[in-house]
């Protein structure tokens, strides 16, 4: 981004479905940033170990060495005089308190590139996702392609024993190709209790 290089610091935030190549645009921008010399710092939730516990490793198996914390505190405590960067993977995952901290590191002047999920299984605004875009100079939306029809996905289906997921099952199931699907709209579906 050529655009902000130069400036103070800024948000950049890629979000999307499951399987939409959220992972794999922000391990492009890393290889961007290798290719200009510039110093980042790669970080990753502690709770997302589906392939790696200290890489961000995309559905295709690329990645990248990445520094699993739990806190915006911890990012802080890793940062040094040389930092520039700041990549953080799955940000849904963090709690409300990373949101002062971006908000720090880019006062600071660093450049805040967060990848993850905007709406949850249910279709709905993922946890702290809302104030990462407002937030953002500079957002990607990424699509998948539907499982069901073919075109393009904007949710994340989750299948419980290949059935869809109900409204009221907790937000929080890290998986895979073994629990999610993408979907488009008309083909996503979250079942309601009766009662």
């Amino acid at each position: 981004m050529n655009y902000y290089e130069g400036k103070k610091g800024w948000v950049e935030a890629i979000v999307g479905p499951m399987f939409a190549g959220k992972t794999e645009e922000l391990l492009r921008i890393i290889r961007r940033m290798d290719y200009a010399h510039k110093k980042y710092l790669v970080f990753k939730p502690k709770i997302d170990n589906r392939y790696s516990e200290s890489e961000v490793v995309s559905h295709n198996k690329r990645g990248c060495k990445a520094i699993p914390v739990s806190s915006g505190e911890e990012i802080k405590n890793h940062l040094n005089k040389d930092t520039q960067a700041i990549v953080i993977d799955e940000v849904q995952f963090f709690d409300d308190s990373i949101i002062d901290y971006i908000k720090e590191f880019v006062e600071e002047g660093y450049r805040v590139v967060c990848g993850g999920l905007d709406t949850d299984f249910r279709g709905e605004p993922f946890g702290i996702i809302g104030s990462v875009l407002a937030l953002a100079e500079v957002v990607t939306k990424l699509t998948a392609i539907c499982t069901v029809c073919g075109e393009l996905a904007t949710r994340s289906q989750r299948l419980i024993n290949g059935k869809p997921a109900y409204y009221d099952d907790p937000i929080i199931l890290v998986g895979e190709k073994e629990s999610y699907e993408a979907r488009c709209r008309c083909c996503h579906v979250v079942l309601r209790r009766n009662g």
